[in-house]
């Protein structure tokens, strides 16, 4: 049995929800009103529980006996799908829901922090709920009352599944290319043809249909992404015959093993419309941001349960002696009480603590519909803790020395989950366009800066308001060049310094809120706020400093030099 404190913090959560977010102010308004502190407090607990109890155990399992494609079907670890149905009958996969679509009504950032100790405990099983989710989120959103009817209440019971389908073989994330096709039938519904790839729970039987939303283009349409339309085709038809949606392979990734990755062939499959023709994209972005942020809070998480067993692991680990003991027979002592092993500790602390808490404050923004500025940290928010949780992971292993290398231990498994996630809805060099070629030029990105700047103010951290003063010097510099390729060739790097700025700003924020505290758990916040300052926020210096220049080294470099 896995213990609870080795996947999450209760105490850090609660900290961070109430000392921090102050969430039980949201009870006053009209949407929460019937929830208080002591609800919120109660489903985290039985998440917890679950978690704990139906997740964890078959996590390594999950991992070593990866999903099978035998017979033209897929077999999953036959611990999945008794998580998941236990999930979905405690009302978790509709917790922040309308109470009218048989929700909980509780606020995104209490669900965010619901589902970081599923992401913790066992990101692969965990992966079908999310997918769905978002997809039934979608169809609320965007898709004709009958299909909401017939689909999403089976969805938020666990009966029925859910998933996306974006890329293609030969298009990859340039979805302007793919080539899909949806001709229109008389009835009203569209017969699809084409191939999807990498495909998150394509196939499986956890339940008694899954809801394929696929992208695809109706023939005589614009070209490019302006002609792409958004169809639900689910595998089986409501009057219960098999659609032609036919799996024709399994992707074996390195990590994620749990959460079988499908080639899905549509052979002439029956599909409905979702929302406006020629509109397919714009709808998907309501899944697509969901995810990307899901994304964001499932490395934050995979970075935290790395973190808290390699502490464990430090603290009862003896090796070595202080630096001044020159007597051999001097006793041994934990590895934690060695400068360079705290330093590896108080860096994962500050990735994953600071991950998880820009995951919790854009789950905050959706309550208070604060949207702008949300779409703003949305790229920040899906990047930074799959990059730097990573490296969270990468000292993880560190700290256990060769040990954290075998599979008798859990530290590699989540590095090998984590590594998925730098790719997983869009790669760093795509949220990087999307937030220096058009979040930055948003009124949200005018908010951020305000909000970094009142708290720089108001703990008086002159790092911090220099770091953002030369981001907005930069970022009107760039702004104002006319090259486009030039603007946009370092994207990447101005999304790292960004979201290291982001991420100093909620750890000095963090900070304040321990006031004069002495517990070790605000002592330490404190201490992961001076790290960050101190080891971390420096580098965006340089980084800046490039941007400035407009450097064209990746772009004069010819591809027949590499």
């Amino acid at each position: 049995m896995h213990e609870r404190n080795l996947i999450l913090s209760r105490r850090d959560l609660e900290f961070l929800l109430h000392d921090w977010l102050r969430v039980e102010e949201l009870t006053a308004l009209p949407r929460f009103a019937e929830h208080s502190r002591e609800t919120f407090d109660a489903v985290l607990e039985l998440a917890a529980d679950l978690a704990t109890e139906r997740f964890a155990p078959h996590n390594k399992r999950n991992d070593a006996e990866e999903p099978r494609f035998e017979e033209g079907r897929v077999v999953l670890h036959d611990e999945v799908a008794p998580a998941l149905r236990a999930a979905a009958e405690a009302g978790l996969l509709s917790a922040t829901m309308d109470e009218s679509a048989g929700g909980l009504q509780l606020p995104h950032v209490v669900g965010t922090a619901v589902q970081a100790w599923f992401h913790a405990a066992n990101v692969g099983t965990w992966a079908y709920a999310m997918l769905t989710v978002a997809n039934a989120n979608l169809l609320l959103a965007h898709a004709a009352p009958e299909l909401v009817e017939r689909y999403v209440p089976d969805m938020l019971a666990g009966r029925v599944h859910g998933t996306m389908c974006l890329s293609e073989p030969q298009a990859g994330s340039s979805l302007a290319d793919i080539t899909t096709r949806a001709e229109p039938r008389s009835d009203g519904t569209h017969v699809l043809t084409g191939t999807k790839m990498w495909i998150s729970g394509g196939d499986h039987e956890l339940g008694e249909n899954i809801v394929h939303l696929v992208l695809a283009k109706v023939p005589g349409g614009p070209p490019g992404v302006k002609g792409i339309s958004l169809f639900l085709v689910p595998k089986v038809l409501p009057d219960g015959t098999r659609n032609p949606v036919v799996l024709t392979g399994i992707n074996h990734k390195m990590g994620w093993r749990g959460t079988v990755n499908t080639v899905l062939s549509f052979e002439g499959a029956t599909g409905w419309l979702v929302g406006a023709e020629g509109r397919g994209l714009a709808a998907m972005f309501h899944m697509m941001n969901e995810a990307r942020v899901g994304v964001g809070a499932g490395a934050a998480a995979l970075a935290y349960t790395g973190y808290l067993k390699s502490l464990d692991y430090a603290k009862s680990r003896p090796q070595g002696r202080p630096a001044g003991a020159k007597n051999p027979s001097t006793p041994m002592v934990p590895i934690i009480e060695h400068a360079d092993v705290r330093r590896m500790l108080l860096a994962q602390k500050a990735y994953a603590e600071g991950a998880l808490a820009l995951v919790l404050y854009c789950g905050m923004l959706v309550d208070t519909g604060e949207r702008e500025l949300l779409e703003v940290l949305t790229p920040i928010a899906k990047s930074w803790p799959s990059q730097w949780g990573l490296e969270a992971n990468a000292l993880a292993i560190q700290v256990h020395g060769g040990y954290g290398y075998t599979r008798e231990y859990d530290v590699e498994q989540h590095y090998r989950d984590n590594r998925l996630n730098p790719i997983h809805e869009g790669t760093h060099g795509i949220q990087g366009a999307d937030l220096l070629g058009r979040k930055v030029r948003t009124p949200g990105f005018e908010q951020l800066c305000a909000r970094i700047a009142d708290t720089a103010a108001r703990a008086g951290s002159k790092e911090l308001q220099q770091a953002l003063d030369r981001l907005v010097e930069v970022t009107e510099i760039l702004h104002a060049h006319p090259d486009a390729e030039e603007r946009l060739a370092n994207a990447s790097v101005y999304l790292e310094a960004a979201g290291h700025i982001v991420v100093a700003w909620l750890w000095v924020d963090q900070a304040l809120a321990t006031g004069d505290r002495q517990d070790a758990l605000a002592r330490g916040k404190r201490a992961a706020a001076q790290y960050f300052l101190r080891f971390e926020l420096p580098k965006v210096g340089p980084q800046l400093e490039l941007l400035a220049t407009l450097d064209r080294t990746t772009l004069d470099t010819e591809p027949t030099w590499l």
